[in-house]
């Protein structure tokens, strides 16, 4: 493949934070990967007061009623909680939440040791809900049973201490904590749909650039079977004609089985990606001449090649276009122009190179190119041309012959 092709390199996973190594097997989200230390808040939390409640001095059925109302907060979790996180549920939360508060206010108003269960209950409004105000709305339903302790049932000097508690806990928790985990998990979620953007975005450039290259490579490839092949098949089949017209065809066929001979170096060229046959390790100037040479045995007319200026070797890419280009021209003069001479010249000049091809031919109406309107040749030197960053141009008219001009730039070889 040509060095002009573009080719898409191996394509690369984008790597989020998370997924770094050492950093734990979480999503997208940056808050995953703490979200163990979450649950095991939880879980102490409630284990915590539980175990004070069942060494209590109490009657049996009170404590194993409180202690089971906080431990039936970790199934709880776990049934509904954890799915609800999963699915990114927002009904779920909402669900989770007044289980919890049903789970909670009864444990915390039979007994106070229960407070201690907020540390782990207040970050799942966070954690489920993913909302500000709908999260602090439940840290603010988890305490309320608190309050209404003290209001109610303990009125006493430790029972104010523990409502101070609690405020100061439920004000943390919903102002400096809530707030800092809202802004994170908001800008975690967008940063998930980014990434999943750009991976469908560099997926379909992935997509479009290897067509394009597929695209180039079989424009290429037409370009060189048009251009060695083809053109080749196209000379053997006029020659054999000729001979057969003709009472001595040793000429014609001598010319027919040279031909054949080049076609074949050609497509062992073009199968084994090497440089054209016509060049074949040749300096560019010999395999112009003995192209032009070539074109005026076919024909029977005298054919010229003439060089200007000081020649030089020029970039293997270049030197393609202006062989390529010097064929097209000559082949195209065999099929339509009848000429009575041909002329090929190069000239070397000042930062381009100039291939000139001329015949004294039928020439051709502007608006008519020889082939037709959609004939292959002229439009596949042109794109060879422009791919090189050079041009062509046709001046023809009935009767007049044709000149055709390839100008280049002319990068030398490194």
């Amino acid at each position: 493949m040509p060095g002009d092709v573009p080719l898409e390199g191996p394509a690369r996973r984008m790597i989020v934070p998370d997924e770094r190594p050492g950093a734990g097997a979480a999503g997208p989200h940056a808050w995953e990967n703490s979200r163990r230390g979450w649950d095991g808040l939880l879980v102490v939390s409630v284990l915590v007061p539980a175990a004070f409640v069942l060494t209590e001095d109490a009657p049996a059925p009170h404590r194993l009623l409180v202690a089971g109302l906080l431990l039936a907060i970790i199934p709880a979790w776990a049934w509904v909680g954890r799915p609800a996180v999963a699915r990114d549920a927002y009904r779920w939360g909402i669900a989770y939440i007044a289980l919890l508060v049903a789970l909670f206010t009864p444990a915390v108003l039979l007994d106070p040791a229960c407070t201690f269960a907020l540390f782990g209950l207040c970050p799942q409004a966070f954690i489920t809900l993913h909302r500000g105000n709908q999260a602090i709305g439940g840290v603010l339903a988890l305490a309320l049973p608190c309050a209404l302790r003290f209001a109610f049932v303990d009125r006493s000097v430790g029972g104010a201490f523990n409502l101070v508690t609690i405020a100061t806990t439920t004000v943390f928790f919903c102002v400096v904590f809530g707030g800092w985990l809202d802004r994170i998990t908001t800008q975690s979620r967008e940063r998930a749909e980014l990434i999943t953007e750009l991976e469908a975005s560099r997926a379909e450039v992935a997509r479009l650039s290897a067509e394009r290259g597929a695209l180039a490579e079989r424009e290429r490839l037409a370009g060189e079977i048009h251009d060695t092949l083809a053109q080749g098949f196209t000379s053997i089949i006029m020659l054999i004609q000729a001979a057969e017209a003709r009472p001595d065809p040793a000429r014609h066929l001598e010319l027919a089985a040279r031909t054949a001979r080049e076609n074949l170096a050609e497509a062992r060229a073009l199968i084994e990606a090497l440089r054209p046959a016509p060049l074949d390790g040749s300096p560019l100037d010999e395999a112009l001449r003995r192209i032009t040479g070539r074109i005026g045995d076919e024909l029977g007319v005298p054919a010229t090649f003439t060089v200007t200026g000081a020649a030089r070797p020029l970039r293997p890419r270049t030197e393609v276009v202006v062989v390529r280009s010097a064929q097209e021209a000559l082949a195209n003069v065999r099929k339509h122009a009848t000429p009575a001479s041909v002329a090929v010249g190069i000239d070397y000049g000042d930062g381009e190179v100039t291939l000139h091809v001329r015949d004294d031919g039928t020439g051709f109406p502007a608006d008519r190119p020889p082939g037709g309107a959609g004939g292959y040749g002229l439009t596949a030197m042109r794109q060879r041309a422009a791919q090189a960053g050079g041009e062509v141009t046709v001046d023809s008219a009935p009767g007049r012959g044709t000149l055709v001009t390839v100008r280049l730039p002319a990068e030398e070889t490194a």
